[in-house]
């Protein structure tokens, strides 16, 4: 018997003030309760109980200890009791980390906190490669891969790049057939801010991907600058299909170089490995993985 059961023995044995009534209420035998009380005073190195044929009594120290362990009991049960709740009504800080495009995410964000309105989130967002453990966040979404054997990981959507351009832009500079025609034309390019290098256009031809020293007329290591200069007119950018859909149906940008086109990027949620997952943690995975893209 483990110390913790031993301690729902002892408190069992002094309200009923019998080792056998004690017994029947736990599931055990008389002489199960009375060994565990044993080992307890063996440890402790004084008497709980005076005993004899006839009776048992709590000795002063048996008294002052009772007490403590209803207070490690009831404390016990009661965080037992929360996780339980928490289970049906997940609450408390949700510690999430977003790549920056991860604006772009805010209405599956915002239809999470309304489903759960007891979590309350705390977001940070960035580009850099964040230590989930060491950082201390109870998830991260991310793109493309990367593997720590110390994550869980779920893919939660997908995405493609769509080359644009604002039609008045084509109008007047024409539109480009192979990516090639690129060459002559203003490019707009997002910037890794923790490197500061241009993210890589996904152009190819024949399947076979190129790279290619595209012309910069701006660049920015936010999504949200490159949608507004493009819509006006300042130039051409590869974005992600999500940040670009609503431009797109509104007529404000168009796609070019479809087929030239073929790259689809993943993304995952990451959260530190347990054999039980919190159950915010679960419920926000479940979200993302439910209302993000593809």
């Amino acid at each position: 018997m483990d110390k913790l059961a031993a301690l729902r023995a002892f408190v069992q044995a002094a309200d009923t003030r019998s080792f056998v009534e004690a017994g029947r209420q736990l599931g055990l035998s008389a002489s199960a309760i009375g060994k565990a009380i044993a080992r307890l005073e063996e440890s402790l190195g004084l008497r709980l109980f005076h005993r004899n044929t006839r009776s048992m009594a709590l000795t002063e120290e048996g008294a002052a200890y009772l007490d403590r362990c209803r207070d490690i009991l009831i404390n016990l049960d009661e965080a037992e009791a929360g996780l339980r709740a928490s289970g049906t009504n997940p609450s408390g800080i949700l510690r999430v980390s977003l790549p920056i495009v991860g604006m772009l995410l805010m209405p599956a964000i915002s239809s999470f906190m309304t489903a759960y309105p007891e979590i309350r989130l705390d977001i940070d967002f960035t580009d850099r490669l964040v230590d989930v453990i060491e950082e201390g966040f109870d998830v991260v979404i991310r793109t493309g891969d990367g593997g720590d054997s110390r994550l869980m990981s779920r893919r939660t959507g997908s995405f493609r790049h769509h080359i644009v351009a604002s039609p008045a832009y084509l109008a007047q500079r024409g539109t480009p057939v192979v990516p090639q025609d690129l060459m002559e034309h203003a490019c707009l390019h997002h910037r890794y801010p923790s490197t500061g290098k241009f993210e890589r256009w996904p152009i190819e031809t024949d399947g076979i991907a190129i790279d290619l020293a595209l012309p910069v007329r701006a660049s920015a290591s936010t999504i949200e600058p490159l949608i507004e200069m493009a819509e006006g007119g300042f130039g051409i950018a590869s974005l992600p299909d999500f940040a670009v859909a609503r431009s797109v149906r509104a007529g404000s940008l168009a796609i070019i170089l479809a087929q030239h086109v073929a790259v689809r990027g993943v993304f995952k949620a990451l959260w530190p490995s347990s054999r039980h997952v919190a159950p915010k943690v679960r419920v926000f995975v479940d979200h993302m993985a439910a209302n993000l893209f593809g």
